[in-house]
């Protein structure tokens, strides 16, 4: 049976054995990597206040439509009509008509706006450009989340190798110990390495115990952002170590940024709003033109005070030219266009930051793929370092001290090849962030 296959094996046993013996008492979940992502991105409360935005901007984008429907507005009015005076001679000589006593006005008013400079229609476009933000700033946010959850899930990796080393050296160190205590009875060495044993084995002992607590305070975690029982301990899926993560190049994954990173694509959405901005505010500086009609029943008649109704209707046009607009909005105008600019500006910086990020990453990846080539040797010299130096101790050609931190430097490396393996994944997926394939 190859090596590789055996570790393997042996990994998966410890890492068996850690999770159903020492909580034995605490519900478990073995947690994928997608499971997380899907969960993450249905319960995350961020999210949530996000597609709550996106709902609303999807109502205000209806209410916007609205406006090209005609205005229709129907009144009713009623009351006491008091006794009216009328002077034929200047102001003398007052007469007292009959009159009724009471009057009602009933009207209906239909206003269609037929041309408003744009306004309804720019103001539709800024209701859809909302819309449109609301959406990119969730997908946004959703790979911002990804990326925080992913760090956590990863954090599980190295906490379980960690309890699993310290598990194993714990084991070591107590039959080592047992052996010291013989070899100190048989007047082979002095007390000091049996006290020196036993202090190393409290420390292992409290270190295993801190790793213990900090796995349950990152599952807990975890839990708590994607919605499951908080006292439910994740255990991560520990055959993501082993996947190969392929990378392409530089100018590829800038170019495929530049096409789908959510963030980029926001940029240019709130570009395109502002230069939006500067038509609506055009617009309200152009002529309105709206067809009216209303319809009028009305008791008494107004001229002549008798006591019937009267029932009139009219139709035509409306016509307004907000002169005053054209300097009332010049500064607004001035503030739109320079708001545009600032929106270009911004863009500009964003795809900067693109560049530098993908960058950063790409490299990141790299000398995490090389470092996790490199500990793998180091891992095997440790392991070989440290038999040497168990078998000359026992020879007595070594003192306790370089076996100790023989102990420790194969902790050491093998600790270091989990943190390379997980910085791995957290770089590759770096680099999916980048380009918008979170």
């Amino acid at each position: 049976m190859p090596s590789k296959l055996i570790k393997r094996l042996m990994a998966i046993g410890w890492y068996f054995v850690f999770s159903i013996g020492m909580y034995a008492q605490q519900d478990t979940l073995h947690l994928s990597l997608q499971q997380l992502f899907e969960r993450g991105s249905e319960q995350h409360l961020q999210l949530a206040a996000d597609r709550l935005k996106e709902e609303m901007a999807r109502e205000r984008s209806a209410t916007a439509r609205t406006n090209r429907l005609p205005e229709l507005n129907v009144g009713l009015k009623g009351g006491f009509l008091g006794q009216p005076v009328v002077w034929q001679n200047g102001m003398s000589n007052p007469t007292y008509p009959d009159s009724p006593d009471w009057q009602q006005n009933y009207a209906i008013d239909f206003t269609q706006p037929i041309y408003q400079g744009g306004k309804i229609r720019y103001a539709i476009r800024q209701a859809d450009l909302e819309r449109e933000i609301a959406r990119l700033q969730t997908a946004t946010d959703r790979a911002d989340i990804k990326l925080l959850l992913l760090e956590q899930y990863l954090n599980l990796f190295s906490l379980y190798k960690q309890h699993i080393v310290l598990s194993r050296k714990i084991d070591e160190s107590e039959r080592r110990l047992k052996d010291i205590r013989q070899m100190k009875t048989e007047g082979l060495i002095t007390n000091n390495d049996v006290l020196r044993s036993e202090m190393q084995l409290t420390n292992d002992r409290l270190s295993r115990n801190e790793t213990e607590n900090n796995i349950r305070i990152v599952s807990q975690q975890l839990d708590i952002l994607i919605g499951l029982d908080e006292h439910l301990l994740l255990v991560p899926d520990t055959a993501l170590l082993n996947l190969e993560y392929a990378t392409a190049t530089y100018d590829e994954y800038v170019n495929r940024a530049f096409l789908t990173d959510p963030a980029l694509l926001l940029s240019r959405k709130q570009t395109e709003l502002a230069e939006n901005s500067i038509r609506l505010t055009r617009a309200e500086q152009l002529p309105r033109l709206s067809l009216t009609a209303s319809n009028t029943l009305a008791r008494p008649v107004s001229r002549t005070l008798a006591d019937m109704y009267n029932n009139s209707w009219n139709i035509g046009l409306s016509f307004s030219y907000p002169i005053s607009s054209f300097y009332r909005n010049r500064h607004r105008m001035k503030e739109a266009r320079q708001n545009v600019q600032l929106m270009r500006n911004a863009e500009e910086q964003k795809q900067q930051n693109i560049r530098m990020n993908i960058q950063a990453a790409l490299l990141k990846h790299r000398v995490a793929a090389d470092r996790v080539e490199a500990l793998k040797l180091s891992v095997k010299q440790a392991e070989e370092n440290y038999r040497i130096m168990q078998n000359r101790y026992m020879s007595q050609l070594a003192i306790l001290t370089d076996l100790l931190d023989a102990d420790n430097l194969r902790l050491n490396a093998e600790l270091q090849l989990t943190t390379a393996r997980t910085q791995v994944i957290y770089t590759y997926y770096e680099l999916q962030r980048a380009i918008g394939a979170l």
